[in-house]
Formats: structure tokens, C-alpha cells, sequence
């Protein structure tokens, strides 16, 4: 947990619960003039002034999220925020708050926390959101967080899982893939590294998909680039179980079928050759890996022109009727194989980093 195995360690039932949450939140200062009351009373006071509230949650549990034989504490608590903040991010709105609960075994320290805090302090500071509540207790299960994110937007300016139309273009931000190959690293070492403690992990070379992995960004930015661009999505999700999932999800959501081109994925090149190395289909990676966080979204025909030659936006593909269902085209090819949800299960999966 520790890299430094000689620190003196402070025990939680030193501090208490309350004096706990006061120690971990009292250096997080409120910058939204939307957050009225933060952490230290019965609840938080937020005051969305007219507009829509955005909320959404995530729990993410030791053994099935995670894994802390290669997780560092700050990248988990960076980490937890920035996937709910995707979640805001998809539905068009701008994050504002959080609220964090941990439930903690006493294996670990006061200073864990503090160290998964430090994270999630970076988080709201990259992303300029406030922490404003949240709690503490104990677990016989090692250790669980749940974040919830509050997200705030004029109504006109959301945008949901339903409004896509056929001959809508599919376009998709950043690359893919990435994340999922991180984790096969990071498996792999560990796995090593369990087999022999003398062995040095071999992760040179890998930092763009160990990133990708643990240390992912919310693509808070693209509604910016949208509006500069004068686009608004029909509609909108994020990428976190895979990209076939997640098109399933707005074809399912918006009543319509999708054509997915093969040769239009964006993939990085690391991510291809790291799959290579590991006899992975990098296209694989991309449909069923998940973790990515990057934007999944429609947009009118009629906005071709606007986004066609922007660096981070890539047009994959097109919404169709329902009933022509949901294939991916495979490159140098017109044939058609079926997309099927082929993403992470927590409750199908034993582990996920």
C-alpha cells in the first residue's frame, strides 16, 4: 500500500469518524458560486440558479473496480471522481460537486486516505468542482468507494441516450482501446511480480496505456468544442463498457439501428502494437474493453462540415432504421458482423482495474 514500509501509521479509531471526515476535507475550498454550503453541516446547500441538475453515482469496490497490488491511492481517488464526472460530461452539462463515501477495513491507516483524498482533491481542482459531503464507516470488505457527481445546465442544452434519428453520423472524441490495454500490463506484472517479488515490473515504454488506465480524463472539454463549432448531439454517453455496449445502449435508447466502420475506429498506435504483442484483435479492445471515458455521440447530417476536419472528433459511422439492426462493417469489406454487448460485467466479472 505503501512504498515507504517504515512510516509510522495512524490508526482511523485515532481520530474517530467526524474528526476523520473534518481532517480529510477540511483543505477542499468551495469555487462554485452554486455550492451555498459544503462539508460540516446535516447536508449540503446547492442553488443550480434556473437551471437543470444533473446527478449520477458510482461505487467502485475493492477486488471487483479495482486491484491494490498495482493501484496507487492518489490515481483510485483521481480515478473515482473523474468517471462520474464522464457520466456529467455525457449528458452535455457541467459538473459542479461531489459528494464521496468511503467504507474502509481497518487495514488501512489515516494515511491511505489522506492519499486517496490528495487524488480526489486533484480531480476537483482539474475540474474546478466542489467537494460538499459524502461519509465514512467501516468495512469487513476491504475498501469501498461511491462518488456521486451533481452537474448543472440550462434545460435547451442537455442532451440524453434518446434523441438520435436514422442518417444521424456517429461520431466518437479521443481514441479507444487504450485503457483495456493498460490493464492487460498491469495484470501481466502483477502477475509476475506474485510469482517473484525480485522481479522488476517491465512497464517501459507503456505510459500512454498505463494512463489511459489509471489515470483516465473526463471529456469535459468537448461541450466546449461543440458549442464553438455551433453543433449540439442528438444524443450522448460515455464510453466506460466498451464501445459495441455503448452503441447498443443508443440504439436501444433512441429507437434506431448503427452501421460502425471498422477502418474508423481511432485507435493509437500503442494500443494496436501492445495488442499485437499480446495477440489481442486490437479492434477487440476498442468494442468490449471499456474504460476509455471517452464521448459516444449523434449528430445531424447537416453538421458534416463543422466537425469533418477537427483532430479530435471521428465520425465512425451512421444511425439507420431500427429494424436494419446493429453491425459493424469490417474494414476492406462490406461485410456486416453483428455488434454484440461484449462489455465488462461487474457481475459477471470477477475483477476490473
Amino acid at each position: 500500500m505503501f512504498e515507504e514500509k517504515s512510516q509510522e501509521l495512524t490508526p482511523i479509531s485515532k481520530l474517530g469518524e467526524f474528526g476523520l471526515i473534518k481532517h480529510l476535507t477540511e483543505h477542499f475550498p468551495l469555487i462554485n458560486a452554486s455550492s451555498e454550503l459544503g462539508v460540516g453541516d446535516d447536508a449540503a446547500i446547492i442553488n443550480p440558479e434556473n437551471k437543470k441538475v444533473v446527478l449520477t453515482t458510482d461505487v467502485l469496490a475493492e477486488g471487483v473496480h479495482f486491484n491494490l497490488g498495482y493501484v496507487p491511492l492518489k490515481h483510485l481517488g483521481y480515478k473515482a471522481v473523474v468517471v462520474n464526472l464522464s457520466d456529467v460530461a455525457a449528458m452535455n452539462a457541467t459538473p459542479t460537486q461531489i459528494l464521496v463515501s468511503l467504507a474502509v477495513s481497518n487495514r488501512f491507516p489515516v494515511e491511505a486516505l489522506e492519499e486517496i483524498y490528495s487524488g480526489i482533491q486533484a480531480a476537483c481542482s482539474r475540474y474546478k468542482v466542489d467537494l460538499v459531503g459524502g461519509d465514512t464507516t467501516s468495512s469487513n470488505a476491504g475498501l469501498v468507494m461511491s462518488i456521486t457527481a451533481v452537474g448543472i445546465e440550462h434545460e435547451e442544452n442537455l442532451v440524453k441516450r434518446n434523441g438520435a434519428k436514422p442518417n444521424d453520423l456517429l461520431v466518437v472524441t479521443g481514441d479507444l482501446g487504450g485503457a483495456y490495454m493498460g490493464l492487460q500490463i498491469l495484470e501481466r506484472e502483477h502477475a509476475v511480480f506474485l510469482a517473484d517479488p525480485n522481479m522488476q515490473p517491465e512497464m517501459e515504454g507503456y505510459d500512454y496505456i498505463l494512463e489511459r488506465q489509471l489515470k483516465p480524463e473526463a471529456r469535459t472539454d468537448i461541450k466546449g468544442i461543440l458549442e464553438g463549432l455551433e453543433v449540439k448531439p442528438t444524443s450522448m454517453i460515455d464510453i466506460s463498457d466498451g464501445l459495441a455496449s455503448e452503441i447498443l445502449h443508443l440504439s436501444d435508447q433512441s429507437n434506431v439501428g448503427f452501421r460502425l466502420y471498422e477502418e474508423k475506429i481511432p485507435m493509437d498506435n500503442l494500443t494496436i502494437t501492445t495488442a499485437d504483442e499480446l495477440n489481442l484483435n486490437p479492434v477487440m479492445t476498442a468494442l468490449s474493453g471499456g474504460e476509455d471515458y471517452e464521448l459516444l455521440f449523434t449528430i445531424s447530417p447537416n453538421d458534416f462540415d463543422k466537425i469533418r476536419n477537427h483532430p479530435d472528433l471521428s465520425i465512425i459511422g451512421h444511425a439507420v432504421e431500427k429494424e436494419e439492426g446493429n453491425f459493424m462493417v469490417a474494414r476492406g469489406s462490406n461485410q456486416l458482423v453483428a455488434l454484440t454487448a461484449q462489455g465488462w460485467d461487474a457481475f459477471l466479472d470477477k475483477e476490473k482495474g
